[in-house]
């Protein structure tokens, strides 16, 4: 493991492009579980993957889902097809709550469609029965997924991605406070951070980089730089930025057509962003709109809890974990710890006591961590991970309660 080195993460603002799609797919799903929970359905039964796509003053919502009755309606036919008010009422809700109201991407004025059917008999019957007979549900897919936990920062995340979301936090919180000058900045926005890392540890920041949009034509990159540096130096915290650290504050000078309207967005393609910030492994799935029967979301989840628990426990500074599905099958195939050479038990032992600790099925991992709930709009922008679990059960994977569960089981 290298000593001395730099890293260099990227985070995007909620107006960014990508993250209006995954934050307006997120807010689908949890109109279902809501929906489902105010009509006494049964959310276990809930199936939703949701594909978003916009562009200017246009938005596709396609993907396939089994719905509540409250979500339906009957055609002249007088056959059961999805009723696309409530979904499109909820993208209008997301895009305001963003702060789009500009003339090429406007939360009133958008075009929406909504595609949505019901899903595939094929798909629904592996998920809905186990083929190995060892939980209620099957995976929703086959794959890998990966969590990931170091002692860097306060939340157990790695350095870089952890300080470029929170610049991003911080001026988005500020914009929509409209205090000042930092309410003339748009919704858009990029930023990244290199750390250098001195013995293994990061040690100061040597590059900054933040492109925001903002509304006021008449500004350049200056005047950008000094209206949002004192929040990335807040942002950045006990992390030291380096004397001769390079500053990079919208390089290409105006900013002003951002979101949909400058760049088409897309559902799940900030997936590095989601996680670790290329500090660790991704599956290659995306979370947004889809619920907690596909792995790709529910499993990435449980394999962050296992991984933050066993670095919280002081079994390892450092922890990766790998686990594997085959679609309609519920036990994971494999499980597979890595401890980078920090680890104060063996890799052996980790991987026994996470099998003794958690049910890796889909059916344990949504019981264990509470998932069958309308959290997941919150969790579309500033990452999936080294947030706060909250009362409402959102971010239940960022707890810590397995600690005492993982010692008692590698002392055995």
């Amino acid at each position: 493991m290298r000593a001395n080195y730099l890293f260099t993460s990227e985070s995007v603002a909620e107006g960014h492009p990508d993250k209006v799609c995954d934050r307006i797919s997120d807010e689908i799903v949890d109109l279902v579980y809501r929906e489902a929970a105010k009509t006494g359905v049964n959310p276990w039964g809930v199936r939703i993957a949701c594909e978003t796509l916009a562009t200017t003053n246009r938005v596709v919502i396609a993907g396939e889902v089994r719905l509540p009755p409250s979500l339906m309606k009957k055609d002249k036919d007088g056959k059961d097809v999805i009723n696309p008010s409530k979904f499109k009422a909820a993208a209008r809700r997301a895009i305001k709550d963003i702060g789009y109201e500009q003339d090429g991407f406007h939360w009133k004025k958008a075009k929406i469609d909504v595609l949505l059917h019901s899903q595939s008999a094929d798909i629904a019957q592996g998920v809905d029965s186990a083929s190995d007979q060892q939980g209620d549900e099957g995976a929703g897919d086959q794959g890998i997924m990966f969590g990931y936990a170091c002692r860097e920062t306060p939340d157990l995340m790695p350095a870089p991605i952890y300080y470029s979301h929170k610049i991003l936090q911080l001026l988005a919180i500020a914009r929509k406070k409209g205090d000042g000058e930092v309410a003339k900045l748009g919704p858009d926005a990029k930023s990244q951070v290199t750390v250098r890392y001195v013995d293994g540890k990061p040690s100061e920041a040597t590059s900054i980089v933040l492109s925001t949009q903002h509304l006021d034509e008449s500004w350049d990159s200056n005047k950008v730089r000094a209206v949002v540096e004192p929040y990335i130096r807040e942002a950045l915290g006990e992390l030291k930025i380096a004397d001769d650290c390079k500053w990079y504050i919208n390089p290409t000078g105006k900013f002003v057509i951002g979101g949909p309207d400058g760049d088409a967005g897309l559902t799940g393609r900030k997936i590095i962003v989601d996680t670790y910030g290329g500090a660790a492994p991704h599956g290659g799935g995306a979370f947004s709109g889809k619920d907690t029967t596909k792995v790709d979301r529910s499993a990435a989840y449980a394999a962050r809890y296992l991984a933050k628990n066993v670095v919280a426990a002081g079994l390892a500074d450092r922890c990766t974990i790998q686990i594997s599905y085959a679609i309609g099958v519920a036990q994971p195939l494999s499980i597979y710890v890595d401890l980078h050479g920090t680890g104060k038990v063996t890799e052996d032992q980790i991987e026994a006591a996470i099998r003794k600790n958690m049910d890796l099925s889909p059916t344990g991992i949504r019981r264990h961590l509470d998932l069958n709930k309308p959290i997941y709009a919150k969790t579309s922008a500033y990452g999936h991970f080294g947030r706060k679990a909250g009362r409402d059960g959102s971010f239940s994977w960022e707890r810590t309660d397995l600690v005492k569960a993982l010692k008692e089981s590698v002392k055995a």
